[in-house]
């Protein structure tokens, strides 16, 4: 029989906890946020062969480690080969939360404060409490699987940019907005024209991360309210009193891929400790290609955990291209986020 590996990491900030509400198919919008009011992000993850057990050992882990407070929504990364497989790792988190507040996409592997996970591994991050809310949107159908820059760069263009635009003008905006989550079927370094429109939206120096799904062949899937979609992108707006900080660093080495993570991870928690802000949780989204070069995947987490330390939640997933800051010469002046590869971009949330 095999064992079900679990990890689980823990964050929360005091107060009480507002209910969710959620409207259509495509979208989910939660309570306005409540300026004092809690806040609670928890990681959890679970490696088994079989889909559905990793997925429910995950959830549970995760449901207990948060406690009496719902979660508005969940974060779903995972690490499986077939469409079949996906489904059932869906249908294990489902067992144990309401289907309708799972997010996410395919990755090449996660990390946590457990440690590193490959293949047939899922991870969770569930953010709930009444300081924070969510408006989470999704972009079907973007016309672009298949396409490439070498042969098709301006229906790219113009189908991207459209696309970004129509999902950053779906998002219900507070005064409060803090961050975008955004995720997508659109690989480096065709992330760069989806993040394009949605900038024509939120504007140019609005804090923005995630990552690009895996795409390998039979595995590039979104999922959204607990359905799985294919050349879609889907954008998760937190909005509360918090504050972000967000840094990008590349490297294409082994001992480049290590010492950077280290790098941009102590760039954010310098940028807290210059206001005064104590981190809450923080978000990694890192390239597979940065993967492929380490000799040991645990020796990015470490050098992470060397900046930040081994107690803050850590959501951390391997993807084919990422959105933060870019580390490039490339980058736009007066652009705080932009679609790369071969980056690692590390956000921190705190108060």
């Amino acid at each position: 029989m095999n064992k079900v590996r679990t990890l689980i990491g823990i964050g929360c900030l005091l107060g009480f906890t507002a209910g969710c509400l959620s409207t259509g198919s495509q979208s989910l919008t939660t309570s306005p946020a409540v300026d004092d009011g809690e806040i609670v992000m928890r990681t959890a993850a679970a490696q088994h062969t079989d889909p559905f057990e990793a997925g429910r050992a995950a959830a549970l882990a995760l449901k207990a480690s948060m406690g009496t407070v719902e979660p508005h929504a969940l974060i779903l990364t995972e690490c499986f080969e077939e469409k079949e497989l996906k489904s059932r790792v869906l249908k294990g988190v489902g067992s144990v939360f309401p289907k309708d507040k799972i997010f996410g996409f395919a990755t090449y592997g996660s990390f946590s404060q457990g440690g590193p996970l490959d293949m047939d591994s899922v991870s969770l991050v569930g953010i709930g409490g009444s300081g924070i809310s969510i408006s989470a949107v999704l972009e079907p159908n973007m016309g672009v699987s298949g396409l490439s820059l070498e042969e098709d760069e301006e229906t790219l263009i113009l189908r991207l940019g459209a696309a970004g635009e129509r999902l950053a003008r779906q998002l219900r905006r507070t005064g409060t907005d803090r961050l975008l989550l955004l995720m997508a079927d659109a690989h480096s370094p065709k992330n760069q024209l989806l993040i394009d429109g949605v900038q024509k939206i939120v504007g140019k120096r609005f804090a923005i991360t995630g990552g690009s799904v895996n795409k390998n062949a039979g595995q590039s899937f979104l999922y959204f309210r607990g359905r799985i979609h294919t050349d879609g992108a889907l954008a998760i707006l937190l909005s509360g009193n918090f504050k972000v900080a967000l840094s990008g660093r590349q490297a294409k080495s082994n001992e480049k891929v290590i010492s950077t993570a280290k790098e941009a991870a102590a760039e954010t928690l310098k940028a807290f400790d210059d206001q005064n802000v104590k981190p809450f949780a923080a978000f990694a989204y890192n390239c597979a290609g940065r993967k492929g070069k380490l000799d040991r995947l645990e020796d990015e987490l470490a050098a992470i955990q060397d900046s930040v330390g081994t107690s803050l939640p850590l959501f951390g997933s391997y993807c084919a291209g990422e959105f933060g800051p870019a580390d490039s010469t490339e980058k736009l002046p007066n652009v705080l986020s932009s679609g790369r590869g071969w980056h690692v971009m590390f956000t921190l949330l705190g108060r």
